[in-house]
């Protein structure tokens, strides 16, 4: 086995600040993640939110999480609501994560069906995750959703999933 190459520690560092604010959004962009779009059912009607802040958290009980922005419009709907659904978006669907971003109640270009716990599910996702709210708490400018899944399902066929990083979509290509 050849050894690995020395690298050079020619990093940038810098204090997490208001004047180092686009330091710290290129450094937390070199993590990718994956995208999931966040539904629920409120008195206006569907609601969607596309995350890639979704994360598992336990197993027993089986929870997971992720945050939604103070600053946006539909934060309220989610940190208030009692139940939700978290799709993880495939690589085709791109179309679907920039339209849930802009934003969240025109859900007419896409099929869907009322879950088990009432929130929108649309088709075609990899896996659903149907959640009751378990806790809110506060973080900075975020709210961190928990959700305890009452329901999930996942597609049979395995697929690519889309990611996001450095501002970008994508797909994960596997180093065979």
């Amino acid at each position: 086995m050849a050894p690995l190459p020395i690298m050079e520690n020619n990093m940038h560092s810098f204090v997490p600040d208001p004047a180092s604010t686009t330091d710290l959004r290129r450094a937390l962009g070199q993590f990718g993640t994956g995208v999931a779009l966040i539904t629920a059912q409120t008195p206006q009607g569907p609601l969607g939110m596309t995350a890639n802040s979704f994360s598992s958290v336990s197993l027993d009980p089986p929870l997971v999480l992720w945050s939604a922005a103070r600053a946006s419009k539909r934060h309220d709907s989610f940190t208030q609501g009692v139940a939700f659904c978290i799709h993880v978006l495939s690589a085709q669907q791109m179309d679907v994560a920039k339209h849930f971003a802009r934003q969240g109640h025109d859900f007419s270009p896409y099929p869907w069906e009322t879950g088990p716990n009432g929130a929108p599910t649309l088709h075609g996702c990899l896996a659903t995750f149907h959640c009751d709210t378990y806790a809110v708490h506060a973080a900075g400018d975020h709210s961190i959703i928990l959700g305890q899944i009452t329901s999930a399902a996942i597609q049979p066929e395995e697929s690519d999933g889309l990611l996001f990083k450095r501002g970008s979509f994508g797909r994960f290509t596997p180093d065979d």
